[in-house]
């Protein structure tokens, strides 16, 4: 059972109260705790935090994102903002909080290797259409959905990566045999079904034609070979490569600076939307977006069809930068796809998209991942260049909700370490950010209660090192929650499966179905002893309960409340 210790706070719609049972300047003394040194012991690497607690700690690496123990054989030894080097922290090892979206692929779509990659640390299953059919598709959802319904302690979602062949980005139709191409070769693609020829190959768009010029750069598959446009004809481009390489089947083109004439949403990709609302997916990620009229064009399809999809924007092209705050706008949330982004744009400027991308999108509280080549090498070798490792620090400390793996999992030789390292270094990087404290220079009393109060509950929970319990039907206070990007973690109580499945990608949120009950005490209760019971808070720790969202469960004339709570036996 858990007793109020500390402080309650208590807002109506017409005052605000903050009362105490302590003294106030006792509960937020801020240490020097949020300062972290390393150094090297007994040849591991460590966090050192300033805190001082009392005893010996001998444990494994947890996250609820995917357990990580000893056996990972990681680097790193990784302690908490309230654990000193040599003595026990009194609460739990600290959780990633930065999630990991996987590529699900022939590498990876057997029963066994989805329950390895979700007990590793994958938290969104991603199905590329651009690859298999939908009896494929089909069988990985089903699994997915078998692992969610056995899982206790853990939930993937599934998110549908529709078909990326919407503006130039072509897929070479046939090549039967690996090709290789050599510098001032000259090279010709053409409209035509099914040519595969030594110096000619098809691709499956009918408006290629139209939509090139002489001197165009086209870009195999994101740069990995490179021709200059010489000419065309009615149903050919004569091309000569500038960078040779090995062409295979699949390969998709770009054209520098440029977008094609084809529909936003082709009939092949409302085939896989349809298939998605049959399947219950959680997600779309939705590819070349031009403008937000593509997006409300889909969410009004899925209104129609009474589907509860979330849909992410891939920004992947020029015409997406040009209508980025649009986009991410009328979104739910926005994927940097960095492979496309650097084929049709200069290379030079991705990271900074990157950066500003991640930037737009917390500031309109839409979740971000990003993703391509973040452990390309480990599609064929078993450890990641140190570059990719400083990759996914860098998204880490941009703010990205999420990190994805393309091909390290979907066809890679070691899908499982991929996994590992980007847990890894995701956990090692969130160990040393900053914890803020204090009050930012706007004010966030003009926006409405729920975002004022996710944002106190931050702070608060900040300042005393707790992590944060809230019970939400619809996921919003989670989500915002999330926003403000808490030190600990936000346990995300919810009656829903939907709404459980879905804060999956939220950085920082571990969801738990627990159905509520009409008394409210009962049901802290039994969320205080489910986290008990599993080893994710214990005896004598503190806890930020918040109870506050869109749409009441237990309160009255609109009332919303941040608890302290010491949890007791």
């Amino acid at each position: 059972m858990a007793t109020i210790s500390n402080m309650s706070m208590r807002m109506c719609r017409d005052h605000r109260v903050l009362s105490s049972s302590g003294n106030l300047s006792d509960a937020f003394v801020l240490e020097s705790r949020f300062r972290t040194r390393s150094f090297f012991q007994n040849s591991k690497f460590t966090v050192r935090s300033m805190n001082v607690s009392q005893q010996n700690q001998t444990g494994k690496l947890a996250s609820s994102n995917g357990p990580l123990t000893a056996s990972v054989g990681s680097p790193f030894e990784l302690l908490t903002n309230n654990q000193t080097l040599g003595k026990e922290n009194i609460y739990p090892i600290a959780r990633r909080k930065t999630k990991i979206v996987c590529t699900i692929g022939p590498s990876t779509s057997s029963r066994e290797m989805i329950w390895k990659l979700a007990e590793t640390g994958m938290n969104v299953a991603r199905l590329n259409m651009s690859h298999g059919d939908h009896a494929s598709h089909k069988k990985t959802i089903d699994l997915v959905k078998e692992y969610n319904a056995q899982s206790d302690d853990n939930v993937i979602a599934i998110m549908l990566d529709t078909k990326v062949y919407w503006v130039l980005r072509l897929e070479v139709e046939m090549c039967l045999n690996q090709l290789f191409s050599r510098k001032g070769q000259e090279f010709n693609f053409t409209i035509k079904r099914g040519v595969s020829t030594e110096d000619t190959v098809s691709v499956n768009y009918d408006d290629f034609i139209n939509d090139v010029e002489a001197g165009d750069m086209l870009l195999v598959d994101g740069g990995m070979m490179s021709l200059s446009v010489k000419s065309k004809t009615k149903d050919s481009v004569k091309c000569v490569v500038v960078d040779g390489g090995e062409l295979k089947s699949r390969r998709h083109l770009n054209v520098r600076g440029k977008s094609a004439t084809l529909p936003s949403i082709t009939d092949k990709d409302w085939e896989d939307i349809k298939f998605g609302v049959d399947n219950h997916i959680d997600f779309y990620a939705v590819s070349f977006v031009k403008d937000e009229k593509v997006v409300h064009e889909l969410k009004d399809y899925l209104t129609s069809r009474n589907a509860d999809i979330h849909v992410i924007v891939k920004i992947e092209s020029a015409d997406s930068i040009l209508n980025l705050q649009s986009i991410i706008s009328a979104s739910d949330g926005a994927m940097v796809a960095r492979g496309d982004l650097g084929a049709e744009l200069p290379i030079e400027d991705v990271p900074l998209l990157q950066e500003d991308i991640i930037r737009r999108c917390h500031n309109m509280q839409k979740p971000v991942i990003v993703a391509t080549n973040m452990l390309e090498s480990m599609i064929d070798h078993p450890t990641p260049t140190r570059a990719e490792v400083s990759d996914i620090a860098i998204a880490v400390r941009e703010g990205a909700d999420a990190v994805m793996l393309s091909g390290e999992t979907a066809h890679g030789k070691f899908p499982l370490k991929a996994v590992r390292v980007m847990h890894t270094v995701a956990l090692r990087t969130e160990s040393s950010l900053p914890v803020n404290t204090t009050a930012p220079a706007h004010s966030v009393y003009k926006s409405h209660m729920g975002e004022m109060f996710a944002f106190h509950a931050t702070i608060m929970a900040n300042t005393l090192s707790t992590p944060i319990i809230v019970f939400t039907r619809t996921g919003s206070m989670a989500k915002l929650l999330s926003h403000y990007r808490p030190a600990s973690t936000i346990f995300a109580f919810t009656n829903e499966e939907r709404i459980k499945q879905r804060l999956a990608l939220y950085q920082g949120v571990m969801p738990i179905f627990m159905q509520f009950s009409d008394d409210a005490e009962e049901t802290f209760a039994r969320a205080l002893e489910l986290l008990l019971s599993k080893g994710l808070l214990i005896v004598g720790q503190n806890v930020t309960l918040v109870q506050s969202g869109a749409q009441p469960i237990w309160r009255r004339e609109s009332s919303h409340h941040i608890q302290v709570r010491k949890v007791q036996a």
